[in-house]
């Protein structure tokens, strides 16, 4: 029997003095007893880092925040711009929380902060900002520490992404290139591609969650693959566009399942695509393998929409049900959305209108 859900609101968290463009959880956090930790970052120029705080009812601000951006999940839908998340769906921590802003990092960027990341050891953050720069903050105790600022693009970066491993960072921007940077010792960073293959503005860069295989997507209407050759030069492996069953227009955002095997495109078109990620066959539903977890859904009509793949649909192709629509999540666009780390039901929505809520997943009694 198919459980029904509801997203129970835990608290607004408020600060940013702008929208909010997006939220990214540390992934060292949420796990063996480490409070989860969050960045948000927002059109104020700074970015937020936010923890949990075990054995309390409320999420209150303790200090600072920080100005720099955070990686997102999610893809924009409804009037062109729909955002999409997805993670694998963990088991349910019963136990109250309570998140403090611990830290602010400002002065650094000038414009926008649109994109961040944490590094997979979660020590390091990047931000991505319109003022053309990505910055590297370290995590030295309660403290955070701008070690390098990254420059190349002519103009506005859209997003950072690093692999699995942490060794390599990817950028993307406003002047239709994707950079690769690789990790030097000493927190140096070298500019080891420069991609040239789009023909517009680059919205969002993501690498695979288990390969060193880089994956991007742009106003051109396309997704494109890139892989390292034996030579250790970067080309384009693949483009998925209209031509192979993509989208016909802006691809705004792209995500992973857990596991690596399926990725989640959204478009201005209004459609989400699932992508079978078998990188010798980089096609609609090909390499099927059913979605572990719920894909979640932040929209520019302000809600939050859940969805699970469908056991109801063909033999020949998957298909997939939405499962719970939040109406009025927030008081304007919902831009990004993201499952919490470890093992909890924790979600995470950013907003136009200039709040964070945090969400908890729950099964209707």
């Amino acid at each position: 029997m198919e459980l029904d859900w509801e997203l129970r609101e835990l608290q607004t968290l408020e600060g940013h003095k702008d929208r909010v463009w997006s939220v990214a959880w540390n992934p060292a956090t949420g796990v063996a007893g480490i409070p989860p930790m969050f960045a948000s970052c927002s059109g104020d120029k700074t970015v937020r880092v936010w923890e949990q705080t075990p054995s309390s009812s409320s999420w209150d601000c303790k200090v600072g925040f920080l100005t720099s951006a955070t990686a997102f999940m999610m893809f924009r839908f409804l009037r062109g711009e729909m955002w999409l998340s997805l993670h694998a769906l963990w088991c349910v921590d019963d136990g109250n929380c309570c998140v403090h802003l611990r830290a602010v990092l400002d002065e650094t960027h000038t414009r926008t902060v649109r994109s961040c990341a944490w590094s997979p050891s979660g020590k390091l953050l990047a931000t991505a900002s319109f003022d053309a720069t990505t910055g590297i903050w370290e995590n030295v105790g309660d403290d955070f520490e701008c070690v390098s600022t990254l420059e190349g693009h002519e103009n506005e970066v859209k997003s950072v992404s690093w692999n699995a491993s942490g060794s390599l960072l990817a950028t993307c921007g406003r002047d239709k290139s994707v950079w690769i940077w690789e990790v030097l010792p000493g927190k140096e960073f070298e500019c080891a591609s420069v991609l040239q293959g789009h023909t517009q503005d680059v919205k969002m860069v993501m690498w695979h969650p288990t390969m060193d295989i880089l994956f991007s997507c742009s106003y051109d209407n396309s997704v494109k693959v890139w892989a390292e050759d034996g030579d250790d030069d970067w080309h384009c492996v693949q483009t998925l566009n209209e031509a192979n069953n993509g989208h016909s227009s802006t691809v705004w955002a792209l995500s992973f399942n857990g596991s690596g095997d399926k990725m989640v495109t959204c478009s201005d078109d209004l459609t989400m695509k699932i992508w079978g990620t078998d990188l010798k066959k980089m096609m609609s539903e090909d390499g099927y393998a059913p979605w572990k977890g719920l894909i979640v859904t932040g929209a520019a009509d302000d809600a939050i929409r859940l969805f699970v793949e469908s056991k109801d649909g063909s033999v020949d192709e998957p298909s997939y049900k939405m499962i719970l629509r939040k109406e009025k999540a927030h008081d304007m666009d919902v831009n990004s959305v993201q499952w919490g780390p470890g093992e909890t039901r924790l979600l995470a929505s950013a907003s136009d209108d200039g709040t964070i809520k945090i969400w908890e997943l729950q099964p209707v009694a």
